[in-house]
Formats: C-alpha cells, sequence, structure tokens
C-alpha cells in the first residue's frame, strides 16, 4: 500500500492533520490502534481557538450540536474563598468559551466528516510499530493489524501516537525532559440536578481537585505529588473517598461509586519536547513532539494547532509529491514557539503553585495574582486569553479540493 501521507495515531492532531489533508486533495490514511475512540479521561476541553478553526472550516453548527457544557467565566475555591479567575466572553473568534466534550464524540465527528472525501482512509486496529526506512529517509511505516503485518509505503509519515511515541523512538529523535513535580488521579462520580454551580477547581491545604460538569456526571480529578499514589493506596479506599468528600461535599454520598481501585485512573504528568521533530520523510507533532502539563487543558488544543499549521505549510507539496526537510523544519519552526512558552507557564505554576499547595498543612490564601484577577474583572481576560487562544494561533490557509 503506498500513501503520500500516513498518520500514526487516531488522536486530536492526527484526525484533525488527516482531515486537512484530506480536504485539501492530499491522499491521506490514519492508523489508530484501538477498535474505537472511546477512552475515558482523555482531554475533554475544546478551547476558543479550535472552535474557532472549526467554523473557519464550516464544522461549527453541527459539531455543537453534539451534547456538550460550556464554561465562559472560571473560578476557584481556595478553602472557603471563592475567586474568578478567567473570563472568556472576550476572546476573538466566534466562540467566548471553553466546551467539555467527551473527545471520542470530537474524534467521531471529525472522522466522520473527512470520510467525505475519497483521498481519506482511517484504518482502525492498525498499530504503527517500525519505521521503513532507506538509508537516513523514513518511507513509511510497518504495522501490526489483526491479520498480521503490513507494510505502509509513503512520501510522509507523521507521528501522532502520543507521549510515549513508538515512532519517535525507533527514528532515534532525541528528547528534552522537563519538570513534572505533580500527578492527577482521574475519576467518574455522578451528577445531579441539584448540584451547586460547578466550581472549577477547590484547592485545600496539600490538595488540588478538579470538576469538570460532563450533564450526567462529573470527570474529576485529584493533583497529587509525583509519585504519590502508592501512599494514597496504602491509607484504604475507604480514606480515599473521604478525602474527596472532604473536598466536595456535596459528593458525599456519590463517594461510594469509586467501588476499587480500577475505578481510579492514574495520570503520570510529563512535560518534555523533541529537540527536533522531524527527519527526512518524518515529521512528529502533538503530544509525539511535546508531552503538556494537564493544567489549562490546554494539550488538546496545541495538538490541533500543529495539525493547522502542518496541513498549512505541507499540503502543496504533498499534493503533487513529498515534503522537503525544509518544509518540515518550518512546521516545527511555527510551533515550537509557542510549545515553549506554554510548557514554560505550565512549569511556572507547577513549580510556584502546585508543588507549594501539595507540601503546606496550613491554610492557603489565593495568591496574589488570584486575588488581582478576582477584584479586577478587566484583567481576567488576560488569562483567558492564555488559556483559551494561545500564543501564535493558527488559521486555516488550506482550500478545499474538488470532491
Amino acid at each position: 500500500m503506498t500513501m503520500r501521507c500516513c498518520i500514526v495515531g487516531g488522536g486530536p492532531a492526527g484526525i484533525v492533520l488527516g482531515y486537512l489533508l484530506a480536504r485539501a486533495g492530499v491522499e491521506v490514511c490514519v492508523l489508530e490502534k484501538h477498535a474505537d475512540f472511546f477512552r475515558d479521561f482523555r482531554g475533554d476541553t475544546i478551547h476558543p481557538s479550535t472552535l474557532q478553526i472549526m467554523d473557519e472550516l464550516g464544522l461549527l453548527d453541527r459539531l455543537l450540536q453534539i451534547p456538550h457544557s460550556q464554561l465562559q467565566l472560571l473560578t476557584g475555591r481556595f478553602g472557603a474563598t471563592r475567586v474568578a479567575i478567567s473570563d472568556f466572553s472576550h476572546v476573538p473568534g466566534r466562540c467566548k468559551f471553553i466546551a467539555f466534550m467527551p473527545q471520542w464524540d470530537f474524534l467521531n465527528f471529525l472522522s466522520t466528516q473527512a470520510k467525505r472525501y475519497p483521498s481519506f482512509e482511517l484504518q482502525m486496529e492498525t498499530e504503527g510499530t517500525d519505521l521503513q526506512t532507506e538509508g537516513n529517509r523514513v518511507t513509511g511505516v510497518i504495522a501490526k493489524t489483526r491479520q498480521g503485518l503490513r507494510t505502509i509505503a509513503a512520501d510522509l509519515v507523521v507521528a501522532c501516537d502520543g507521549r510515549h511515541s513508538v515512532l519517535r523512538e525507533k527514528a532515534g529523535l532525541k528528547i528534552q525532559k522537563l519538570a513534572a513535580p505533580i500527578d492527577a488521579l482521574w475519576m467518574r462520580i455522578s451528577r445531579k440536578p441539584s448540584d451547586p454551580g460547578n466550581t472549577f477547581g477547590t484547592v485545600v491545604p496539600g490538595a488540588v481537585f478538579v470538576t469538570i460538569d460532563r450533564n450526567e456526571y462529573y470527570q474529576c480529578a485529584l493533583v497529587i505529588r509525583k509519585g504519590g499514589f502508592e501512599e494514597i493506596k496504602s491509607r484504604g479506599l475507604q480514606a480515599f473517598r473521604d478525602q474527596v468528600a472532604a473536598l466536595a461535599p456535596y459528593l458525599k454520598e456519590r463517594t461510594n461509586e469509586l467501588r476499587e481501585w480500577d475505578d481510579i485512573k492514574l495520570l503520570t504528568v510529563a512535560v518534555d519536547r523533541l529537540e527536533r521533530w522531524h527527519r527526512p520523510g518524518l515529521l512528529c507533532i502533538g503530544d509525539a513532539a511535546h508531552a503538556m502539563s494537564p493544567i489549562g487543558g490546554v494539550g488538546i488544543n496545541l495538538a490541533i494547532q500543529d495539525a493547522v499549521a502542518a496541513a498549512n505549510i505541507l499540503s502543496g507539496s504533498l499534493r503533487t509529491g513529498t515534503a522537503s526537510t525544509k518544509e518540515l523544519a518550518a512546521v516545527q519552526r511555527r510551533r515550537e514557539f509557542p510549545t515553549k512558552v506554554t510548557q514554560a507557564v505550565q512549569i511556572f505554576v507547577q513549580n510556584h503553585f502546585m508543588e507549594r499547595v501539595l507540601s503546606v498543612d496550613d491554610p492557603i490564601a489565593p495568591p496574589l495574582l488570584v486575588r488581582i484577577l478576582n477584584r479586577v474583572p478587566l484583567l481576567r481576560r488576560i488569562p483567558a486569553a492564555i488559556v483559551g487562544v494561545g500564543v501564535r494561533p493558527e488559521h486555516v490557509r488550506t482550500k478545499e479540493a474538488q470532491l
């Protein structure tokens, strides 16, 4: 099998890039190792920057018909003090809110739209396990399927296979590991209409607890110190339930829904990035190029911005041949600065806020910056722009080919 472009990984970066290339008339296949997109506790935040891209593609109205919740004002609670931190009502673009939508719904929607283009192919239960090379150039992917191994030759291979990317390891690309002093425990607890208005984050001595309103249930996260899950488990499941109930008292009667430790998923937080995102015939984007902290929920949106930039730069060459190493380097140049700035902000928050909160036992007052944001509504637009739009937002520059 021979394709112009073979994308390995059917996450947000892979599906968006596949859609954009097919829309531009490029022959592309996306390989996804699972049988479907259903994986709980994946990133569910669709930020205004991503919603703007959907609008530019003419997909926004249909996307927003999928059940979702919207967040315009981001609030938090420090002990008994409730504060407002970010106001998205003034961000540029059509959508002035963050949409919370299960990632599998988003991926199913977008892959369905991509299948309208004859040059798009999605191969499920197909896992990219190695690279085919000629000299220093990557010429294809060796993939594991239910029928056995197969080789897919491609003018360009794009690794979108996540923070534990197999392809970047096979390519020998070097990773720069950055600070990540936290982990997160994800869980699901049912929601009732009588619950109080959603406070996105609760901060108390030794803990940060996040609740994401998913209409019928909350997707909850407890931020813990790096490597602290085993200590938590040693105290017993009931002690963990009691801790959750103390952080969100309205959930007290529902913590028994956490019946076993398998109901609580550990996200080992990593912040890293590749020194070089490419080699001849191969490009890494999304988490395969830069793993992000969950702080701000920006990982999915940064990955999608990578995909848009890659399509803008590469689609012209891929329609008729292969992308040059110079063009692959241009994608990295375009997206490396936003990545570095975003990771620097995340590391600052981790080191100067999260780590301190998780290390103290005394009552915590909101930091000075948070108190200023709470008192001056106009300033809440700044963190909203940083989180919701980001640094150097991308816009769709490719034109739709004739079907």
